[in-house]
This record gives C-alpha cells, structure tokens and sequence, in this order.
C-alpha cells in the first residue's frame, strides 16, 4: 500500500458550511503549506513520479543528451512560462491534489496513467480529470464506486471566475464520456504490461451485467487572494444528471502559483 504524502496534513477541512444556490452542500478545505523542506522533497518526488518514474527517466533521456532536469523541464513538464504551459502546469497541479485526497483520505484506488503519457506537455489530457474506483471485495459489489471528479483551477489573476459552476457543468458530462475514460485507462495499463490493473478496470466497463454506483464530484481550487465565498452560492447543481451523488468542493491556498512553480522546479533539480 502506498505511503500517505505528509503533506496532504496541511489539506485542512476549514469547517466552513456554503450552500449553492439550489441548496446543494459545499466543503470548504484549505492548504495550509509550510516551509518544511524534507515535506516538500517528498511532495516533489511524487509529484514527478506521475510524468515520469524515476526508473524510467535514465532510459528515456539516454540519447537526448540532457541532464535529469533538462529532460523533465524540456519534455516532460508544462512550461513556466508562455502559452498553455503556467494553465497546464495549475490544471495539472489540481487534478494531482484532488487525486492524492482521493486515494489517500477517502480510500480510492486512483490510477496514475493521466500526465506520463502525454503527447503535448502544454496541453490538458482529455477525458474525465479524475478517476477512483473502490471495490469492497475479490468478488463484484453493487456497492463497488467509480468516482469521477471535475477539477477547475484559478490559481492567480484578480477576480475569481465561476471555476466551481464550470466544474459542475463538466461533471454533468462524465456518464458521457466514462467508457471512453475507462478504455483509455484499460489501455494504457494493458500497454505497460500492467494487467491485473487493466483487469480491475475491466471491473466497471459493463455496468448493466456487473452494476455498481457511480459518484460524481466538482471541485474549485483559488488563489486564496481572490476567493470569493459568494461563488459557491452563485453556483447551480439542478442541472446536473445524478446531483444527489455529487460531491462539491472548494479548496482555497496562499501563493498558489509560486508553490506549483517551486514544486516543478524541485521536482527536475532532486531527480
């Protein structure tokens, strides 16, 4: 079983009660990140295990003729600056957080296949954000779960944007696209030769012969510097298809931005 990341300590729950505007409940979390440099090497070293293993790493750059940090800051990471790279790198950043809160506080299994195959680094992996599957026993469950979360992320700028309503309008769409999701996350497991886990997905692909229950889940994260708790009020949840087992989260932080730079940055220099 994988070690819980120290750092997810600092994900508190504020106990802020919101509400939207149709009533649906919204939890409140906030990132509160310290200086700790031990913590942050450990973050780090997760965080660039999802683009690249570390025993891959020396394989892939061997005719490149780039050091480890050139290789990840050139090829493998989104750029700091310019273009899609500073919204890819906070989009990515996001959807890791809210993949880490999954597995690790409430008990997913969480595939990782999403950044370490990328084609275009400056640009967002289509498909459902995040995926997390929790099957109760060897045999099949109808309370076996398939979570899918929506991510949205504003972690600079001046005035937040409806990133919470937006989430919820994607997380309407995931029943949608949720078998092409699974194929994809199959595959991958299946091309890396990974196949007792392309077969646990295998799990959730016929839901009429092997049924078990579906969640969903929309989460903003913002710069704390422009949260607006109002945002969450504003926000509508009657659209969506299956809003009783919708899950609503916002997750707030200080220097958001410079914390996923510095994390990228850390990531390349300790490989």
């Amino acid at each position: 079983m994988a070690v819980t990341p120290a750092y997810l300590n600092w994900l508190q729950d504020t106990g802020v009660a919101l509400k939207t505007k149709d009533g649906a409940p919204v939890k409140v979390f906030e990132l509160i990140h310290e200086p700790d440099q031990a913590i942050l090497s450990e973050w780090a070293k997760h965080f660039r295990s999802q683009y690249c293993s570390d025993l891959d790493i020396d394989f892939l750059r061997e005719f490149t003729g780039k050091t480890r940090a050139e290789y990840l800051n050139d090829l493998k990471f989104p750029t700091k600056t310019g273009g899609f790279g500073p919204g890819t790198r906070s989009g990515d950043f996001a959807e890791i957080l809210v993949s880490d809160y999954l597995e690790f506080i409430s008990g997913y299994w969480v595939p990782r296949t999403r950044y370490d195959r990328k084609t275009i680094r400056n640009e967002s992996t289509k498909g459902s954000d995040v995926l997390g599957f929790k099957m109760l026993s060897p045999t099949d469950s109808p309370d076996d779960c398939l979570a899918m979360y929506e991510v949205k992320a504003q972690l600079s700028g001046k005035k937040a944007n409806e990133r919470l309503q937006v989430a919820i309008d994607d997380s309407g769409k995931d029943n949608v696209r949720k078998a092409e999701s699974l194929n994809a996350i199959r595959q991958r497991f299946y091309e890396a030769g990974s196949i007792q886990d392309a077969q646990k997905i295998g799990r959730f692909q016929n839901p009429v012969d092997r049924p078990y229950k579906d969640v969903y889940g929309a989460v903003a994260l913002y710069e704390d510097g422009i949260y607006e708790p109002l945002e969450a009020s504003s926000s509508d949840a009657t659209g969506h298809p299956s809003k009783n087992s919708l899950a609503l989260i916002i997750i707030k932080g200080k220097d958001f931005m410079e914390l996923v730079h510095s994390l990228y940055k850390r990531a390349a220099d300790e490989a």
